[in-house]
């Protein structure tokens, strides 16, 4: 999963953009968008493990924004996480367990993303395990999503859709992908005018015609 393959992998599966979501942390970001350059889209992104051990997706405007967001997020130290540079060489072990729960509830969560100008989306909540409605039990309506995430294990026909459409908020796909053969896997159509994330916000939103759905 080094960048440079991250971004081949990418645009073999014909994807305009994709959004990099480290656990808890925003360090490899920068070298992806490096890696891709003009030919791909790369979004700031942050899974953010909830106190609760939900897991919250924070997408961002730029790469600045979502490092210092990343530098704010407080977690134990133990294990390595892999930083790389756009060629794929290592920089540096992150001496952290990046995938613990943060201090974090989810409320906080949603609000520490929303500080951030960042979109809060509910991530794999169709999982057994990780997801708001496994941990939690039910969908906090009033939590402050932008919106919600399916994994590619639930398809589009399943009685559970209905539940999830029910919540009001655009449904994304996401391959949520730890290897190189699952990128593209499942994605989301993005109908806007062009690859950014200004018009990401929109299409989540619907605004003039734009919109977000699991592909």
């Amino acid at each position: 999963m080094t960048p440079p393959a991250v971004v081949l992998a990418a645009l073999e599966a014909g994807l305009d953009m994709i959004a990099i979501c480290d656990h808890n942390s925003a360090a490899n970001v920068a070298a992806v968008q490096e890696a891709a350059g003009d030919l791909l889209t790369v979004v700031p992104g942050i899974e953010i493990t909830t106190a609760e051990e939900v897991h919250v997706v924070g997408l961002f405007p730029n790469v600045e924004t979502a490092e210092v967001a990343s530098d704010e997020i407080y977690y134990s130290f133990f294990g390595e996480q892999l930083v790389m540079d756009c060629e794929g060489n290592l920089i540096r072990g992150e001496a952290a367990t990046l995938v613990a729960a943060t201090s974090l509830d989810l409320n906080d969560t949603v609000a520490f993303i929303k500080k951030h100008r960042g979109l809060a989306i509910a991530a794999h909540i169709d999982r057994r395990a990780f997801g708001v409605m496994s941990q939690l039990g039910w969908f906090p309506t009033d939590a402050g999503f932008d919106a919600v995430e399916v994994s590619r294990h639930t398809t589009d026909d399943a009685p559970r859709m209905a539940e999830f459409r029910g919540f009001g908020l655009a449904i994304t796909g996401s391959s949520d992908s730890h290897y190189l053969n699952d990128i593209g896997r499942t994605s989301a159509l993005l109908d806007m005018y062009e690859p950014t994330f200004d018009e990401l916000v929109l299409a989540v939103y619907g605004v003039d015609g734009r919109q977000a759905r699991r592909a």
